[in-house]
């Protein structure tokens, strides 16, 4: 089979692989409008305009809380993104899409309707449990019969699983993730500093000067505007004022991580220990998170290369994989027909 698509509709980002040439197409899920219901830009493009756009454009994000909160946008794109950037061929195609485990089914069908309500008839639409294909992008054997814990920061929201014999024993979605630490560190700068920031600088600061824990020394320039004057302003700002107005958010998710771990299964948790956490997800690169968990729970942390990528490339491997195949399923199979 050469002609195949596994797609992961990400808060964050669009990350589509494909199976013909083993290559993953990643784009920012971001959709600029015009006139209402015009597609004025796509991807990274429209994200350019995120925060800085007139109000004749309309920037918006199709993918909220890890669900489909604008299905005809989220469709279009979705087609576009196949059609110009991938250069997909969707008639006769195999297609696996990844979805979060603690969502309805109406909602999973949201994701399976991407696909099934198109004028292009694929030969297969499957969906495939986030975790479950996270774990196979790792390069886990996740049919055996062992242990092994996930935790995901994604954008809006972070996903807590632990897996065994091919099926999630405990998983627990968080609508928080990467994006409320941007959120918090503008807050934090606007109510100690008076000084008012984009979440794109917020974001800029996590990624280049935050860290998990306290004591890094760097520092960074950022342009921001004064609250009290009004006008702009130069700052700069250090890794310990970051980290200061992310640490609550870091606590609540080593929080959630260790209620998992109460309710894991003695022998299961036995596999954990040995194996350690594995730490996945655009969000998993704050500096120094691993070291933050490990600080919290006594487990050493895996922290898990390209991060953002595991979910798709799992799901190349439920397409071409035998022994994975079973794990993407079709919503005929289930409650709807």
């Amino acid at each position: 089979m050469s002609n195949g698509y596994g797609i992961d509709l990400g808060t964050g980002n669009l990350k589509i692989y494909s199976i013909s040439n083993g290559e993953v197409t990643n784009q920012k899920n971001t959709i600029a409008i015009v006139n209402k219901n015009e597609m004025y830009a796509y991807g990274d493009d429209a994200y350019l305009m995120y925060e800085k756009a007139p109000e004749t454009i309309e920037v918006s994000f199709p993918i909220i809380n890890g669900v489909i909160a604008d299905f005809d946008n989220m469709q279009t794109m979705l087609l576009q993104v196949l059609e110009h950037d991938v250069k997909a061929r969707l008639k006769g195609a195999d297609i696996v899409i990844a979805v979060p485990t603690d969502i309805t089914e109406v909602e999973k069908k949201a994701f399976y309707d991407m696909f099934a309500k198109t004028k292009v008839k694929a030969k297969s639409i499957a969906l495939c449990e986030k975790p479950l294909a996270d774990a196979i992008g790792m390069g886990l054997d996740i049919t055996e019969p062992t242990g092994v814990m996930v935790v995901d920061v994604g954008a809006d929201t972070t996903e807590i699983s632990v897996i065994s014999l091919g099926g999630l024993v405990l998983s627990q979605l968080l609508s928080y993730g990467g994006n409320k630490l941007d959120d918090s560190i503008v807050t934090y700068l606007k109510r100690k500093y008076n000084l008012l920031i984009g979440n794109k600088t917020g974001k800029a600061l996590k990624e280049g000067i935050g860290s998990a824990v306290p004591g890094r020394k760097d520092s960074m320039m950022i342009v921001g505007r004064d609250v009290v004057s009004g006008l702009p302003i130069e700052m700069d700002i250090t890794s310990d004022i970051v980290y200061e107005g992310m640490k609550d958010d870091l606590s609540n998710i080593c929080t959630a991580i260790k209620m998992i771990l109460e309710k894991v299964p003695p022998e299961l948790a036995r596999d954990i220990v040995k194996s350690g956490i594995y730490l996945t997800g655009g969000g998993a690169s704050v500096s120094d998170f691993s070291t933050y968990i490990t600080n919290m729970t006594n487990i050493k942390v895996n922290v898990v290369e390209n991060g953002d990528e595991t979910v798709v490339r799992g799901l190349g491997k439920v397409l071409t994989d035998e022994k994975y195949k079973r794990f993407g399923y079709s919503m005929k199979s289930r409650i709807f027909s």
